[in-house]
C-alpha cells in the first residue's frame, strides 16, 4: 500500500481542516452551553441548535455523507481516503461527525440499508437518513443474555399473517433516545429452532408503532452520549409491523449484523486516532506552560516519557488503520475480517492510554467539564466492549493464528 495521502485525500483534508478550523472548534463552547440548558429544562438528548447550524454549513461546503463508500450518495472516496478525514473529525467527536452526517449509529444502519435494503425500504428510510432529516437506532443488545454472542439474542419476532410480531427488552439501543429518531432496526429470533446463525433477523419498525415502550437512556460513564442519539432501554410488547419491513428475509440477522459492524469498528478506531491526538496536543500545550518544583512540567523525564510512548502508539494504531482501510478497499472485509479484529482491539487501548496520561498532565482540570479529556476518556474506555468485547476478538484472532502454524 501508499503510505502518502494521494491528492484527492489531501483536497479533501484541506477543505475538512478549514470546517474544523473555522466552524467545529469555536462551535464546541457553545454546544457546552446549549447541551447544560437542554438538561437543566428536562431534554438532556436534545440536540442543540448548533448542531443543526454545523450541519447545514458542511452541507453548503460539500462534507456530507463522507463515511459511504460504494454509493452515488456519498463523496465517492475509499476507506483508505475516508480515513484520515474520520481522524480529523475524532478530535471533536461531539460535534463533528455529525455535523458531517457522519455519526453512529446511522452511518451503520445507513450502510445497511443501501446494502440490504430493499427499493421500498431504501426510499421510505435511507432517503432522509442520508439527507440528515431523520435520525435512526440500532436494537440489538439485551441485558437478559450475553449479548457479545449474538446467537443469544432472545427477543421473538413471530410470523402472524402479513405481520411479524416482536416481543422483547433491549438495552444500550443507540440512537433512541434523539427526538429526530423515526426508525428502529430490530433484530430478533424467527426460527428458534433453525442452525443457530440461521435464527436471527432484522427487521424495521417505526419509532411511533403501539407497543414500544422507551423505559430510560443509559448513560455512558454519566454522559448522556447525545451525539450517537443516547442509548436507550426499550420494551417491545406485541409490537406488529408489515412483513415487508423484514430486511434482506428471515434468517439473515447475523450475517447482517457481522456486515454491519465492520465498518463501524474501523470507523470507530478511525475517529479514536483523532481523539488521541488532540489530546496529546492539549498534553504538550499544557506541560509547557505550567510550573512545578521550580522548572516547567515539560523538564521532567516522566512526562517527556508519556509524551513520545504517546506518539509511538497512535503511529502504531495509525498503521494498523490504514493498512485494514486499504485491505477493505483491495480484498474487501472478509479479507480484512483479522485485521478489523486487530484495530478494534488495540486502538481503543491505545486511545485509552494516551488520553489518560493527558488527564494526569491536567490535573484536576483533566477530569473537568473544562476540557474534553474526560468525554475522550469514556468514550475509548467504552469502545472497549462495544461492537464486540476485545476479548471475543482476541479469541477469534487467536483460533486463526493456531490454525495457521499449530502442528
Amino acid at each position: 500500500m501508499e503510505f502518502a495521502y494521494d491528492g484527492r485525500t489531501q483536497e479533501w483534508r484541506e477543505r475538512l481542516l478549514a470546517f474544523m478550523a473555522d466552524h467545529v472548534f469555536p462551535a464546541e463552547p457553545v454546544f457546552a452551553e446549549q447541551t447544560a440548558a437542554a438538561a437543566r429544562s428536562g431534554f438532556p438528548w436534545q440536540r442543540p441548535p448548533v448542531v443543526a447550524e454545523l450541519k447545514a454549513e458542511a452541507r453548503r461546503r460539500g462534507l456530507w455523507n463522507l463515511f459511504l463508500a460504494s454509493h452515488p450518495e456519498g463523496a465517492g472516496l475509499t476507506n483508505l481516503q475516508y480515513a484520515p478525514l474520520a481522524e480529523i473529525t475524532g478530535h471533536s467527536p461531539a460535534l463533528a461527525p455529525e455535523a458531517l452526517n457522519c455519526a453512529a449509529p446511522d452511518t451503520g444502519n445507513m450502510e445497511l440499508l443501501a446494502e440490504f435494503g430493499t427499493e421500498q425500504q431504501r426510499a421510505q428510510w435511507l432517503r432522509p437518513l442520508l439527507d440528515g432529516e431523520i435520525r435512526s437506532a440500532f436494537c440489538m443488545t439485551e441485558p437478559e443474555v450475553a449479548s457479545s454472542d449474538a446467537t443469544n439474542i432472545a427477543t421473538s419476532m413471530e410470523r402472524d399473517g402479513d405481520k411479524y410480531v416482536i416481543n422483547g427488552r433491549k438495552w444500550w439501543s443507540s440512537g433512541a433516545m434523539d427526538p429526530a429518531c423515526q426508525i428502529l432496526i430490530v433484530m430478533g429470533k424467527t426460527a428458534a429452532g433453525a442452525d443457530r446463525h440461521r435464527q436471527q433477523s432484522m427487521i424495521l419498525v417505526p419509532r411511533d408503532t403501539p407497543g414500544i415502550t422507551v423505559k430510560r437512556g443509559m448513560r455512558v460513564f454519566g454522559y448522556t452520549d447525545g451525539t450517537h442519539g443516547g442509548h436507550a432501554e426499550v420494551v417491545f410488547d406485541n409490537v406488529r409491523v408489515p412483513r415487508e419491513n423484514l430486511i434482506s428475509g428471515e434468517g439473515t440477522g447475523f450475517a447482517i449484523a457481522q456486515a454491519r459492524l465492520g465498518p463501524g469498528r474501523i470507523h470507530h478506531c478511525m475517529r479514536l486516532i483523532g481523539a488521541a491526538e488532540r489530546a496529546l496536543q492539549l498534553m504538550c500545550r499544557r506541560v509547557t506552560g505550567r510550573t512545578a518544583f521550580g522548572r516547567p512540567l515539560a523538564d521532567q523525564g516522566v512526562i517527556q516519557d508519556w509524551i513520545a510512548e504517546s506518539r509511538v502508539r497512535i503511529e502504531s494504531a495509525r498503521l494498523l488503520v490504514l493498512k485494514t482501510a486499504w485491505l477493505m478497499d483491495t480484498v474487501g472485509n472478509k479479507g480484512a475480517h483479522t485485521e478489523i479484529q486487530a484495530i478494534k482491539v488495540a486502538t481503543p487501548a491505545m486511545a485509552e492510554w494516551v488520553i489518560d496520561r493527558a488527564i494526569q498532565a491536567h490535573g484536576a482540570a483533566g477530569v473537568s467539564q473544562d476540557l474534553p479529556l474526560a468525554h475522550l476518556w469514556a468514550s475509548a474506555r467504552s469502545l472497549r466492549f462495544a461492537d464486540g468485547p476485545d476479548e471475543v476478538h482476541k479469541m477469534s484472532i487467536a483460533r486463526r493464528e493456531l490454525r495457521r502454524y499449530a502442528p
